[in-house]
Parts: structure tokens; sequence; C-alpha cells
């Protein structure tokens, strides 16, 4: 495994543990018992990204990468969207995520134009 490849996947597990989070942030930050929008919106994006991570790990695919960034545009247009904006724990952290989950896809996108591959292989 090259050094590209050991990136990658560093970077999948980055975004395994911020599924995680995303699954479990309505409890944390408190916007759980609301039952809103904001929860199930936050809660099934994390579980999709918990999903979506766990396959790069175990095989990695570009195509991949295009549904992260569609997710982290999600996660950004999602306080707009849905209207939570008032709940601000839920908003900002939704938009954090967004710009987190988006900005990896975006660049694991760059670098799999560059190298042909994601982390260097072959899509």
């Amino acid at each position: 495994m090259n050094t590209a490849q050991l990136h990658s996947r560093w970077r999948d597990r980055i975004m395994l543990l911020f599924g995680a989070w995303l699954a479990v942030s309505p409890y944390v930050l408190g916007f759980a018992t609301t039952a809103s929008l904001a929860m199930w919106s936050t809660l099934v994006a994390g579980l999709v990204l918990i999903a979506m991570s766990a396959l790069a790990i175990w095989k990695q695919k570009a195509w991949e990468e295009w549904l992260l960034l569609a997710l982290g545009v999600w996660l950004l247009v999602a306080p707009f969207a849905l209207g939570f904006l008032g709940l601000t724990n839920a908003a900002i952290n939704s938009v954090v995520m967004g710009v987190l989950v988006g900005g990896d896809a975006i660049w694991s996108l760059i670098n799999i134009r560059g190298h042909g591959g994601h982390g260097g292989r072959p899509a």
C-alpha cells in the first residue's frame, strides 16, 4: 500500500468518525428531544456517512466520493431547506459537518483525477 492509499484510508476513517458524530450529535447537542426534521436529517446523514465510509475503507471507488459530496451539500443546505435555522446547535453542526464532508470529497475527487483513481488506484 503506497502513501496515497494510506492517506486516503486515514481520511475514510475520519469520515467514519464524522458519521458517528452526526448519528449521536442530536442527543449530545440536545435537539433529539424535538423529534424534528433537524434530528432526522442529521441522524440519517450520519448513518449514510458511516455506511459510505465503511464501504470506502473496504473497497474504494470514485462514485462514493460523488455521493459524499452530495451528502456534504445536503448537510450545508438542510438547515435552510428544512427550516431549522432556529435550532442553533443543529444548524451550526449541520453546516460545519457539511463543509468537512464536502471538502473531503472534493479533495478526494481532485486526487482521483490527478492519480487515475482513489488513492492512486484505478476507480
